[in-house]
């Protein structure tokens, strides 16, 4: 169970010295500080479950999320979360992994998280059409059509077959909030793609 600094000082008020109770829990393995301010109390909490409580408000997304899909064939060894109007990316190394932290456009944040519950946590991921649309956001633009099939399907070796199984209308609507050079390549090339499978 995760608790915060202040939660831990109101349970231990009764002792002469919190703070110090802290400190000789975090070294007998009863705590495990997490960042400053932040404890858990089972060292074995899987670091996804953490990830919004570090550094918010934040969602699972960009790679992480890509991964937990199935769209990318790497593992991923970072907890990868989207944020807004932080101005600069945030990089946590912790007991329970590495978390980072960047922004996307406000007026795309609040969209395409899918709300779950595992093991008494709640955390929030990105569903894949916003994981795609994020990891996007943070990639250099492409020239053309070509250009964004080539960093989609080689560069980040999304599975073509999974992708097009996707909600492209889906991702069409979430990629008009960014306003990007690549959600606008990404949109034409959804368009393409609705047009062709509706001719055949």
């Amino acid at each position: 169970m995760l608790k915060t600094h202040l939660v831990l000082m109101d349970e231990l008020k009764s002792y002469a010295s919190p703070a110090k109770k802290i400190e000789r829990m975090v070294k007998s393995g009863e705590l495990t500080r997490v960042v400053r301010g932040l404890y858990e109390t089972d060292p074995h909490t899987p670091g996804h479950l953490l990830a919004a409580s570090i550094y918010g408000p934040s969602y699972l997304s960009f790679e992480y999320a890509l991964a937990q899909h199935g769209l990318i064939p790497e593992a991923v060894h970072q907890f990868t979360s989207a944020t807004f109007d932080k101005k600069r990316a945030k990089q946590f190394e912790t007991p329970f992994g590495v978390f980072s932290y960047r922004d996307i456009p406000y007026e795309a944040f609040s969209y395409g998280i899918l709300p779950l519950i595992e093991n008494g946590y709640s955390y929030r991921l990105a569903t894949p059409e916003k994981a795609v649309c994020d990891e996007l956001y943070k990639l250099s633009p492409c020239a053309n059509r070509s250009e964004l099939e080539q960093l989609l399907f080689e560069n980040l070796r999304i599975d073509r077959r999974t992708f097009l199984e996707l909600d492209l209308a889906e991702m069409k609507q979430l990629a008009a909030l960014y306003q990007t050079k690549n959600h606008k390549l990404l949109r034409s090339w959804i368009r393409k793609e609705i047009r062709h499978a509706t001719d055949t």
